[in-house]
């Protein structure tokens, strides 16, 4: 016989919360957090938003990416760019989600700029072939929250700041939530992830955590 074990409700771990929604606001969970439950406590992410391209080993041509950036809008993964159609000094490309969903097409020389991550391909003295391409590690997750860590990576997660209201899938895009940011009275026992630094943190936020 199978056990089903069931999940922590929505807002279960609320004693009390301000008038109105002044205790709650719209957030985005960043993708790659996985699936996280009722009641766990989050940090916003605020590390740099970076992109950083690498050409894949046996790429005929010798072009170049320039300029790669992203904004938020973006998600964190590897995105992969390939040539879809080989033109001397030119060439049309298409680029991919960490999820293998179509971002967009481009042409090689003319910049490109789609859904938060933009770069230029510039030709090289050898042309590409179709079927060349180029990986974009990003990390796009400034403004967003993910679970508090106070032993995690110095990009702002070690700052309890939320507790979140629902449970969501964020193993591979961005999920918009709610969070219990301010004021409020919470079950401790109903918590995910607390600890001493993490209760301090909720503490100064009007946070008030109960047995």
């Amino acid at each position: 016989m199978s056990t089903i074990k069931e999940r922590p409700h929505a807002g279960a771990f609320l004693l009390s919360e301000a008038n109105g929604t002044r205790s709650r606001e719209l957030i985005i969970v960043s993708s790659g957090s996985g699936i996280l439950n009722a009641g766990t406590v989050l940090a916003k992410i605020t590390g740099a938003n970076t992109a950083s391209a690498t050409a894949n080993a046996g790429n005929t041509g010798n072009g170049t990416v320039t300029g790669a950036a992203v904004t938020s809008e973006a998600v964190t993964g590897v995105y992969a760019l390939s040539i879809t159609k080989a033109v001397a000094n030119a060439g049309d490309f298409e680029v991919r989600t960490p999820a293998g969903d179509l971002l967009g097409k481009g042409k090689v020389g003319t910049a490109f700029a789609v859904g938060g991550l933009s770069f230029t391909l510039g030709d090289g003295s050898t042309d590409f072939a179709k079927g060349d391409g180029f990986s974009f590690t990003v990390k796009a997750s400034q403004g967003e929250w993910t679970a508090y860590d106070d032993d995690g990576t110095d990009d702002g997660r070690r700052a309890a700041g939320a507790i979140l209201f629902s449970a969501v899938d964020a193993t591979d895009t961005d999920v918009q939530a709610v969070g219990i940011v301010r004021d409020a009275e919470v079950v401790e026992r109903a918590l995910i992830g607390l600890d001493g630094p993490g209760r301090a943190d909720l503490a100064a936020l009007g946070i008030i955590i109960r047995p």
